[in-house]
């Protein structure tokens, strides 16, 4: 069940927020009483409930809005509990304050900002020993392993707990404390007005993520990267496999770079089956693969995972993908890297990541001159080297008369629509023009390719079918690559032809 958090500073839009709640689905409601400009009234928002609520009036010293006195939001409290609300949300230190009355069932919580305690069973056992009916536990989860440590504590608990953590590392917890046995969790009524860091939406919960759907049957699939709150794979890959009737759920996973190894060991008891793989650890995750792809090993980076019967294999679908949707630009009939049809052409790729290994592979194996360029010197002389083609300094890159044109730089990317790696007036109408950027569709590089007459080819084209080939090897199915690329569309705009 998902617990939905209302905070409004007026009376009528709590009640409001309430009632549009219910009407949506929502089973239990969360009122923040704290965020009530003013004098809180209880009679005003109670009484005619459309539908169970927890109250709570969080003080400022656990991360609420309430700023009166002490005793004003003990009485509140108690008031709240005779007038026969569901739930209260008591701290640990006046639970002893408030008895049990009536129906009403007492959450003894605890909040950190800072961390998440190394001691979270003796916290556990404490707040469980105040009276409770429910225990929550909201941490700032500092590292991934954090999740693990606070959904074992919900799965071992005898008493029902809602445990969470907080923050963006924290948001698997939130999508999977139903699976490991939390009564509810914890969402927002929209996903600008969040009331604790990390925490989502009631829409994105129930529509992308089917959070009310997840069993302990659900597969578990993910995206690894950092950052990772921008990603748009959640989104398709849920899509496509609501679509294909599967119970399977794709979570995102943010993993500071030294924290990959110990991820990937907690992977298994987290139940998940596979990964998507994304900056910046395309390359630090082959030192934990024992079985890798043919492209894998060209590229010398990974952007997909499978964990299968104990082992960790890895595979590269950038590669595939980037060089299908250039052949396609091209109308190439065999696009393999046996077909050299780029034989003699003069390519630039601008960016020394992940995706620039594997295009930059893609191109020298298919008969392309390559040219690396990158702002930072070191790692494209790295490249160049490791695929055996020239780098050059940035402020060179447009030196060269190039017949193909590559970004796999950010430069471009949503929110900064108004950037580009290359100047507009050294395209010409001979040049293709590939941006991986796919958010937006038409960056500025691509408005200004198509103002010069080039041929381009888009980021959406070549995030859609590497995710359609990470999908075939999540489900050994074919995915549904036009539903999953009208979904990347609706979500990051109209494109623009």
């Amino acid at each position: 069940m998902i617990c939905v958090s209302i905070g409004r500073g007026r009376h009528r839009h709590v009640s409001a927020e309430h009632k549009h709640l219910v009407e949506q689905g929502a089973k239990l409601v969360e009122l923040r009483l704290d965020y009530i400009n003013g004098q809180i009234n209880l009679k005003r928002v109670v009484p005619d409930r459309p539908g169970p609520v927890i109250v709570t009036i969080r003080r400022q010293r656990d991360g609420g809005k309430y700023n009166g006195s002490e005793e004003s939001r003990v009485m509140l409290l108690r008031t709240a509990i005779a007038d026969g609300v569901e739930y209260v949300d008591l701290e640990d230190d006046i639970a002893h304050q408030i008895p049990r009355y009536g129906r009403t069932k007492r959450i003894i919580s605890l909040h950190d900002f800072r961390k998440t305690p190394d001691d979270l069973r003796q916290i556990h056992a404490r707040l469980a020993a105040l009276d409770a009916d429910i225990v929550k536990i909201s941490t700032l989860a500092n590292h991934p392993h954090d999740n693990l440590r606070m959904l074992r504590l919900v799965r071992e608990s005898t008493i029902p707990t809602v445990g969470v953590c907080m923050g963006d590392i924290g948001t698997p917890s939130r999508l999977l404390a139903g699976r490991f046995g939390a009564p509810f969790t914890y969402a927002t009524f929209h996903h600008e007005r969040t009331l604790a860091p990390g925490q989502l939406s009631f829409l994105q919960m129930r529509d992308i993520y089917h959070y009310d759907q997840l069993t302990a049957e659900t597969e578990l699939y993910g995206v690894i990267g950092d950052p990772i709150a921008q990603s748009m794979s959640p989104l398709i890959q849920n899509a496509a496999f609501e679509q294909a009737g599967m119970n399977k759920v794709y979570l995102p996973f943010r993993i500071p770079r030294e924290d990959l190894a110990s991820f990937l060991d907690d992977a298994k008891e987290l139940g998940i089956r596979g990964l998507s793989v994304t900056i910046p650890h395309k390359e630090t995750i082959l030192k934990k693969l024992d079985k890798v792809d043919g492209a894998v090993r060209g590229v010398a980076a990974a952007n997909t995972v499978l964990f299968e019967n104990g082992c960790l294999s890895g595979f590269n679908t950038d590669y595939r993908a980037a060089m299908d949707s250039l052949a396609e630009s091209l109308e190439v009939q065999d696009a393999s890297s046996a077909g050299r049809y780029l034989q003699g052409k003069l390519a630039l790729v601008m960016g020394a990541g992940g995706a620039g290994r594997a295009i930059a592979f893609g191109l020298a194996r298919r008969g392309a001159e390559v040219v690396i360029a990158s702002r930072t010197s070191q790692r494209a002389e790295a490249l160049a080297k490791f695929i055996g083609c020239k780098a050059v300094d940035w402020t060179a890159r447009h030196n060269y008369s190039v017949d193909i044109l590559v970004n796999c730089t950010p430069l471009g990317m949503h929110p900064n629509v108004d950037e580009t790696p290359y100047e507009r007036h050294h395209l010409k109408p001979s040049m293709v023009v590939f941006d991986t950027v796919y958010n937006p569709e038409s960056t500025l590089l691509i408005k200004d390719a198509r103002s010069r007459s080039c041929t381009v080819v888009t980021g959406v084209e070549m995030f859609i079918r590497q995710a359609a080939l990470q999908f075939k090897l999540f489900t050994s199915q074919e995915a549904p690559t036009d539903l999953m690329r009208d979904v990347l569309r609706r979500t990051i705009g109209p494109a623009k032809y």
